[in-house]
């Protein structure tokens, strides 16, 4: 019954309360993209939810499209932007999701959605994260985020379709605004971002 009746009520006021609450931030923020990026201050991306099917994520941009002299895009590292590290950093990055919360796509709490080219990589175990709606946090977002490895990432994610609750919810909301103020696990060890899952 909590699964899928009261915790979508749940997320649909949560999102909509939490926006208004952050309109004035997510308009600076917003704002001050604009002229760290120069243009598009917003990341939509097609990621898989429940059941596999895709949305479109949207996210606050933190990196620049800057491109070397063959015209490719440079490391992240290298188009992070000050602006953008420091949106990533406290986390900001994550509110635009609230609109994905209300569209019905994500929840706020749950497996964080993927990339769709990770799908056909799957093996049955991994693949059980999909059994319910992606989140903003998560259990493996709140025990080491993209500090950790894929294995572990997994292990959580799974975990969590497996215990899913109301006081499960509590606790990793908890510990997400712990991690938030602590700005601990955002980044891979000597990476702007997590290496890419390749199946393994």
């Amino acid at each position: 019954m909590y699964k899928n009746i009261v915790k979508p009520i749940i997320d649909f006021f949560s999102a909509t309360i939490v926006l208004i609450l952050f309109l004035p931030i997510f308009i600076i923020v917003t704002l001050f993209l604009i002229l760290a990026n120069k243009g598009n201050p917003f990341f939509l991306q097609p990621r898989p939810g429940k059941g596999g099917k895709v949305f479109t994520i949207i996210k606050f941009k933190t990196m620049n499209d800057k491109k070397d002299s063959n015209g490719n895009l440079l490391p992240d590292e290298d188009r992070l932007t000050k602006v953008g590290n420091f949106v990533r950093k406290t986390s900001l990055d994550e509110i635009p999701q609230l609109i994905n919360v209300l569209k019905g796509d994500m929840s706020i709490v749950g497996p964080r959605p993927l990339l769709t080219t990770y799908l056909h990589l799957y093996n049955d175990f991994q693949n059980r994260r999909h059994e319910v709606k992606p989140g903003i946090t998560g259990w493996a977002q709140v025990n080491g985020r993209n500090a950790i490895s894929w294995d572990k990432k997994f292990e959580y994610d799974v975990w969590y379709v497996n215990n899913i609750s109301f006081s499960v919810d509590l606790k990793i909301l908890f510990k997400t605004i712990v991690k938030v103020l602590k700005s601990d696990g955002i980044n891979a060890a000597n990476a702007a971002t997590i290496e890419p899952f390749n199946g393994k």
